[in-house]
């Protein structure tokens, strides 16, 4: 106790200074970083004819879940919503398993190839086919009009695997000989010791994963547009905004105010329900992971 307050009375006026900014700082951040959100679901929530008035913030001025209603009433949505939690799960324990599987292979010290492959994988970072002869690869491949359109080629990211093996490097070597003398092969020291130790990097790349085929939805619109029973959330929430766009019509009326209008959506009243309907799982999912993922990133991609 005699030694807290002995650091506390020793602390200098630049030290307050520094606290206090980094304080206010921090504060402005999150203000800065909460509001858009906040507006956004205060939107989602206000009469859409109410919001083209303006000066909604963060409560709403006129409650009401027609927005929700409009964006649900489209019986794809429930089989659309069905499709993107299947390729959010299948993609992410997929891609996690097959990237860990290949990061550890090329962590190892005696891989000859070593550097070879991991060269490979960073020029996908910076190159790629193009649309077209990917598009011709994929129907060569029988997999448009496929669920595995959504899963195989996003199976492994270069960017995922560089931060996945350089925490596998860190690892003690002296745990994997161990292993190796009292007689465990590669999968056994993969799947005993490799997977348990990389928790924290596995779960952020598991967030990263699972961002990224929650939201994707330029996919559907290129293979599997002509496939109703394919479709994802994102891409329906796009046919949706879209819809709303051409159909809003003058907007006059709807400033008026009458029973009439009551129910209209508009662009924007459409565009804050998506913005809340597609970033809600993720959010939920995010403070379960967030202790990995801080350990995670600093773990795996500094080495």
């Amino acid at each position: 106790m005699m030694r807290k307050k002995k650091s506390g009375l020793m602390r200098t006026k630049e030290d307050m200074i520094f606290d206090t900014t980094n304080v206010i700082f921090m504060i402005l951040l999150c203000i800065v970083m909460l509001y858009p959100f906040l507006n956004q679901l205060a939107l989602s929530f206000n009469s859409a004819t109410d919001s083209v008035r303006g000066g909604i913030h963060l409560w709403p001025r006129e409650f009401t879940l027609a927005n929700y209603a409009h964006v649900f009433k489209k019986a794809s949505i429930i089989q659309a919503i069905f499709i993107s939690v299947s390729r959010t799960l299948v993609g992410t324990g997929v891609g996690l398993l097959a990237t860990a599987m290949v990061a550890y292979a090329i962590a190892q010290p005696k891989f000859v190839f070593k550097r070879s492959v991991t060269i490979i994988f960073i020029m996908t970072m910076y190159f790629n086919g193009g649309l077209i002869p990917t598009f011709l690869l994929m129907r060569d491949l029988h997999l448009i009009g496929t669920f595995w359109i959504y899963i195989l080629p996003m199976l492994i990211s270069a960017f995922n695997l560089i931060i996945m093996r350089s925490f596998i490097e860190g690892l003690p070597q002296s745990l994997f000989e161990a292993a190796r003398i009292d007689g465990a092969g590669d999968f056994r020291v993969f799947f005993k010791i490799v997977l348990p130790l990389s928790l924290p990097v596995l779960a952020t790349v598991a967030l990263f994963v699972a961002v990224m085929q929650w939201n994707q939805w330029f996919d559907v619109f290129i293979y599997n547009s002509s496939y109703p029973n394919l479709t994802t959330l994102q891409f329906e929430l796009m046919k949706i905004l879209s819809s709303s766009a051409t159909s809003s019509g003058d907007m006059s009326s709807a400033i008026a105010g009458s029973k009439a209008n009551a129910n209209r959506v508009t662009p924007q009243s459409i565009q804050a329900t998506m913005t809340i309907v597609a970033s809600v799982p993720i959010i939920c999912v995010y403070p379960f992971l967030q202790k990995y993922f801080v350990k995670g990133m600093t773990l795996g991609a500094v080495k």
